[in-house]
């Protein structure tokens, strides 16, 4: 198969194609400036709460923003909320609003 093939495949199914340049590290910024970011992959050593609550995933060292508002929303009613750090917490907040959609438990 040429490139052509995958090219016009991931059209069809509506996904697009180009380079992604890496992006500068997050802890280049400092933390005031980072509430409401949402990283692409949230390090589970990073927020206690949510290692905490992901026990069950045997192996990963990060998740989807995604899977950890799910864990979240799932596991809320284990979860210490007095023992969040300020961090953890920036990033529940964000989590709420991009997944959220009012019928949170969170």
């Amino acid at each position: 198969m040429t490139m052509g093939v995958y090219v016009n495949a991931m059209a069809a199914l509506g996904l697009n194609f180009g380079l992604v340049m890496t992006a500068e590290p997050i802890k280049a910024y400092p933390t005031e400036q980072r509430e409401g970011w949402i990283p692409a992959r949230i390090r589970l050593i990073d927020y206690p709460q949510l290692k905490q609550l992901a026990w069950h995933v045997q192996g990963a060292e990060t998740l989807s923003p995604k899977e950890a508002w799910d864990i979240y929303e799932r596991n809320w009613r284990h979860l210490d909320e007095p023992a969040l750090t300020k961090n953890e917490q920036h990033l529940i907040d964000a989590l709420r609003v991009a997944f959220g959609g009012g019928n949170s438990h969170v």
